[in-house]
């Protein structure tokens, strides 16, 4: 088992989020999909959220960001219940072979201006 935590400010990305090649670089088409239908300040929050998710994932994978694993291809969706679900694909996969991982759970939480992820990997 593996474990990873990242925390940041809401707001934190702001400026990289208006820049078409981050959030190409760093979102799965589903989150950016996701975040695009909700209110543009909730949008922020949503990939703030998923953003450190990633950056606790890359832990968990034993690299960082900018470290050969793609922040999209760790997509971070949601179960039917709701609860945060991690899909590796690509250079996400090929770490967690790597690293012994055959499976990730997140746990994201925002609390005012902060936002925190925990990820295990089993």
């Amino acid at each position: 088992m593996r474990l990873g935590i990242d925390l940041l400010t809401r707001h934190e990305l702001d400026g990289l989020l208006t820049r078409r090649w981050f959030r190409r670089f760093a979102f799965a088409d589903a989150e950016l999909a996701h975040a695009e239908s909700l209110a543009a300040e909730r949008g922020a929050e949503f990939l703030a959220g998923r953003f450190a998710a990633k950056e606790a994932v890359l832990k968990v994978l034993g690299t960082g960001l900018f470290q050969g694993v793609v922040p999209s291809h760790i997509a971070v969706t949601r179960d039917p219940s709701g609860a945060p679900a991690v899909l590796l694909r690509d250079s996400a996969c090929t770490a967690a072979d790597a690293a012994g991982i055959s499976r990730v759970t997140v746990s994201i939480t925002h609390k005012g201006e902060l936002v925190a992820a925990v990820a295990v990997g089993w």
